[in-house]
């Protein structure tokens, strides 16, 4: 999470998004960075809210504007069975190496998912406490060039931002039957990814 106090700006971290290489791009222009833990790197509304506003927010000023990055959703959940698949946690609870793009979607869905596919829901991380969308400002992975104009312009710097943290390469393809059922119990994730215009596939 970074935040331009003067630009009245948050930058959330919704993770598997780019945002890794966009912060490492804006770092030197930030007012405040939040870079660890994880957890706290990748600080949702709600949290910010509840937590961080108040510190970063003085009365009588007009408030930061908050802006997040999303992604398509069965790209997200790609993502993230390709990333806990690398080598260095094989064989911990977290890795995916031994299971397939289905059985990881499957384990997601669940209301309680095994430690390997705990990774949130992009819905709920740019949520308001009553389910409305919290951020002001709210762009495409597969358009994160748009991102970057608008916060060059905020900032009023040239950025140039490379890439950070890809998942390794790996054969993944959802069945049409899991592709079907995750459409039909995460609704909120495909209507958030086409509120921004996104296909409906």
């Amino acid at each position: 999470m970074l935040v331009f106090w003067k630009a009245r700006l948050v930058l959330l971290a919704v993770p598997k998004t780019g945002t890794t290489a966009l912060e490492q791009a804006l770092l030197p222009y930030a007012d405040s960075a939040i870079l660890n833990p994880p957890q706290q790197k990748h600080c949702t509304v709600r949290r910010y809210r509840n937590q961080v506003q108040k510190f970063f927010e003085q009365r009588g000023q007009r408030k930061l504007e908050l802006m997040a990055v999303v992604r398509e959703p069965v790209g997200w959940l790609s993502s993230w069975y390709r990333y806990r698949a690398r080598d260095d946690i094989r064989g911990s609870a977290n890795s995916t190496a031994d299971v397939s793009f289905d059985e990881f979607v499957d384990a997601w869905l669940q209301e309680s998912p095994p430690d390997f596919a705990k990774v949130g829901r992009q819905s709920r991380f740019v949520a308001e406490e009553d389910g409305s969308l919290g951020v002001d400002h709210l762009f495409r992975h597969d358009q994160l060039d748009r991102a970057v104009t608008f916060l060059e312009g905020r900032i009023n710097k040239k950025l140039k931002v490379g890439r950070s943290n890809v998942s390794p390469a790996r054969d993944v393809g959802l069945s049409a039957a899991m592709d079907a059922r995750l459409r039909k119990e995460a609704p909120e994730e495909f209507a958030l990814w086409e509120h921004l215009g996104g296909a409906r596939t």
